[in-house]
């Protein structure tokens, strides 16, 4: 297989490091696919009685990867962009104001917490490896390590996705487990 077509596909036989950011990014890679290049109407579709809409599940994963490689990891303030947005760090919040957002300001949103995240997990990457422990603790104090909070991301995305599967059907019938080869995201319809 041509990994320049399918850059998101993980290793065949990597090292657990490789795999495991190879599994987060084939799957951030599949919810993209499933969000792209969508008007406001087709990021606000909902189907059934749930409220959920693709809108909502990019900002609430782009809070996700920002509020986990910053508070989680270091234990540090979420900080820009969301500090000038409102958000109140409740995950309602995030499904909800999304109808507020331009498809643009969406989409910028996303990749902007996956550039951040990709950066800030390679200088942990670096600084310590997947055994390190990291500020996120349970009630009786205990550290998880930097593992478990890529597992958690993985698990997050792996959830979300399936529902972007069924909202982006209902938009216009696009299915598929991962993106065709050669995909790049693209921005916003601008019809």
């Amino acid at each position: 297989m041509d990994t320049t077509d399918f850059p998101w596909e993980p290793p065949l036989a990597g090292t657990e490091v490789e795999q495991l950011l190879g599994a987060l990014d084939r799957l951030r890679m599949t919810f993209r696919w499933k969000a792209d290049d969508l008007d406001s109407a087709g990021l606000q579709t909902r189907i059934g009685a749930s409220s959920l809409t693709l809108g909502g599940l990019l900002k609430h994963l782009a809070a996700q990867e920002d509020y986990q490689f910053t508070v989680k990891l270091r234990g540090e303030p979420v900080g820009a962009p969301w500090d000038a947005t409102g958000w109140d760090g409740s995950n309602d919040w995030e499904f909800t104001s999304a109808a507020d957002n331009t498809p643009d300001e969406l989409y910028a949103l996303w990749d902007g917490a996956v550039d951040r995240s990709r950066a800030r997990l390679g200088a942990a990457l670096a600084e310590g490896g997947l055994d390190q422990l990291i500020h996120a603790s349970s009630d009786e104090g205990e550290h998880a390590n930097l593992r478990r909070l890529v597992c958690d991301l993985i698990e997050e995305y792996g959830r979300h996705t399936g529902q972007a599967d069924l909202l982006r059907e209902a938009v216009d019938g696009r299915v598929g487990e991962d993106p065709p080869g050669g995909w790049k995201p693209r921005a916003a319809q601008t019809t």
